[in-house]
């Protein structure tokens, strides 16, 4: 474990130290290599807990998500380059200062197995992140979407920590391993209904499930291209793992509980899908998409079966891939048309040819095409939530309809059409932009060659 975070916590001085010339090649570099030493941890083990020390330790669940975390660093550093083209170089080095400070509490929330060190590391990434939004975004409007991040997610996990501190008095541990052993004895009685529901809520917001949302769409389309990966690949998937992590301990889970959060997460992935239609914001469209992507991740961990479970851990990694290209796509046009406006910025296909081809493939695997670990993962929940109810296949099938449809408008919209009179020149698209894709979309194509390193699943 140490050996990723103390290289982590060592691009700090990096960042600050490094001489002007060399600032973007240093960081990039240093991750790059953090990333690929990161990569020992997928290998697979018949132990339920790898590298254990005593307060982190390493199982199949949290493994291929912090791969995640450390393969999208070096990626968030390149794609920022661009827009931070023109600031002071002191402003630079403190925006990778910023982006570094999350890597450490996100590879500590994930890596963790003591519940309150979980909560801290949680809430720790929030303060960098609301940085990043409140000082780099676009527009003015990033005031209120920093707003709207800070409270709903502080007002959510407020109960969570009360009931982590609950637990704590009840049990006398609050070490993971040391809880699934012992096994809370939750009986139907209001407090156990109340304390769970808790547990739960805070992990909803930030996953987020349909109706505590609004927080989401905002941030997205304020944050810089760097805060928009952060949020779509990383800081959505604590609130899935969470989830994960919290129902093997309240098991078996409360049917009042079930029912309520199971329907609002499909019915959630079919209003946002169907929301996705009328969207005019590119950045919004993605992020609308994400949501009612987890709202299936939601579900299966609802249902909490081994199929579930593992259709819900290979969601989280491929979605985590394709948000994150598509906000970098996303940002491409933003750059070079300085407008997220679909109607604006259509019709560029002629003129950026090969960006074009990372538009196709990366909407693509958001549709879920074969052979894609989107479409594995998606069949696997279909399949768990068919074997729980018959119903759902209703569901669930609208909702892959909606999706199909949004990302072939919205592949159409920006790549087919008339070009706008207003563009008159525009940029070419650069090697690094290039290489940025190329890193997002390896993974993807690569990953269905060997599905269970990413399936939760001990092999």
């Amino acid at each position: 474990m140490l050996k990723i975070i103390l290289p982590t916590i060592m691009l700090l001085p990096t960042a600050l130290l490094s001489p002007q010339k060399f600032l973007w090649i240093n960081t990039t570099t240093h991750s790059l290599l953090i990333a690929a030493l990161s990569l020992q941890w997928l290998l697979p083990t018949y132990y339920p807990h790898k590298n254990l020390t005593q307060w982190t330790g390493i199982d199949q669940i949290s493994s291929p998500l912090l791969v995640l975390s450390c393969w999208l660093l070096p990626l968030m550093i390149m794609a920022s380059q661009n827009h931070l083209q023109h600031e002071p170089p002191a402003r630079k080095r403190i925006f990778i200062t910023t982006l570094t400070m999350i890597q450490p509490f996100i590879i500590l929330a994930f890596s963790t197995t003591e519940l309150m060190l979980f909560y801290i590391s949680f809430e720790a990434t929030l303060i960098p992140t609301l940085i990043l939004i409140t000082r780099w975004g676009n527009q003015p409007e990033r005031l209120s979407a920093g707003t709207y991040l800070l409270f709903y997610t502080l007002i959510s996990s407020l109960p969570l920590l009360v009931t982590i501190l609950h637990i704590h008095t009840q049990m006398g541990t609050l070490h993971l391993t040391m809880l699934e052993m012992i096994h809370p004895t939750l009986t139907n009685s209001w407090t156990n209904l109340l304390s769970s529901l808790a547990l739960l809520m805070a992990f909803m917001v930030k996953a987020p499930l349909y109706g505590l949302h609004l927080w989401l769409p905002k941030a997205h389309v304020e944050a810089p291209i760097a805060g928009s990966m952060l949020l779509a690949a990383l800081l959505l998937k604590l609130g899935g793992y969470g989830i994960m992590r919290v129902t093997l301990l309240l098991d078996p889970l409360s049917n009042l509980l079930h029912y309520p959060f199971l329907t609002l997460a499909l019915w959630g992935a079919l209003m946002t899908s169907s929301i996705c239609l009328r969207q005019t914001d590119l950045k919004s469209l993605i992020a609308y998409s994400s949501v009612s992507h987890m709202g299936l991740v939601i579900a299966a961990s609802m249902i909490q079966t081994h199929w579930a479970f593992s259709g819900a851990m290979i969601l989280m990694i491929s979605h985590g891939l394709t948000s994150s290209v598509l906000f970098c796509l996303a940002n491409t046009n933003y750059e070079r048309t300085h407008s997220r406006i679909l109607l604006l910025t259509r019709g560029l296909q002629p003129l950026l040819p090969l960006m074009a081809t990372w538009w196709l493939l990366a909407n693509l695997t958001n549709m879920a095409l074969p052979p894609t670990t989107n479409l594995m993962a998606e069949l696997t929940i279909m399949i768990a939530l068919f074997n729980w109810s018959t119903f759902t296949i209703i569901l669930t099938g609208i909702a892959t309809l909606l999706t199909a449809s949004y990302t072939l408008f919205m592949l159409l919209t920006t790549q087919r059409g008339t070009l706008p009179t207003h563009i008159t020149s525009i940029q070419n698209s650069s090697t690094r932009e290039h290489l940025l894709m190329t890193l997002h979309i390896i993974p993807m194509l690569l990953l269905i060659l060997k599905p269970e390193l990413i399936s939760g699943t001990p092999l």
